[in-house]
């Protein structure tokens, strides 16, 4: 993801089904890939190589509390918005829409989609 931020141009990422994170004791996070014993920051192309590597995984502290249906970041719990700020960091990019449920409504704009 942080390569195709960097290369493509995208300045911002829709964040879906938070929500199905609601629970866990840890939530895991891809960081990098392992490949005949290098370490990769990127996934590499072609499909042979994707099939041989071997996922790098960092553990959060995941949540209990609910996120289903919120609208406002206020109403996250805590654990919520660090796994939310620590995906922007390994990124570089930020969340600028975060979806809470299926439904349209559940949506946290983070940053206003028509400004510059």
């Amino acid at each position: 993801m942080r390569q195709t931020c960097a290369t493509s141009g995208v300045n911002g990422i829709a964040l879906t089904k938070l929500d199905v994170l609601d629970g866990f004791d840890e939530v895991k996070i891809c960081t990098g890939y392992k490949l005949d014993g290098q370490v990769l920051d990127y996934l590499p192309g072609g499909a042979a190589l994707q099939a041989r590597v071997e996922p790098i995984y960092e553990t959060l502290e995941g949540w209990q509390e609910t996120t289903f249906g919120a609208r406002t970041w206020a109403e996250l719990p805590a654990q919520a918005i660090k796994y939310v700020r620590h995906i922007e960091e390994l990124i570089e990019c930020p969340v600028t829409l975060l979806s809470t449920s299926p439904e349209r409504e559940d949506t946290i704009l983070m940053k206003d989609p028509f400004e510059d």
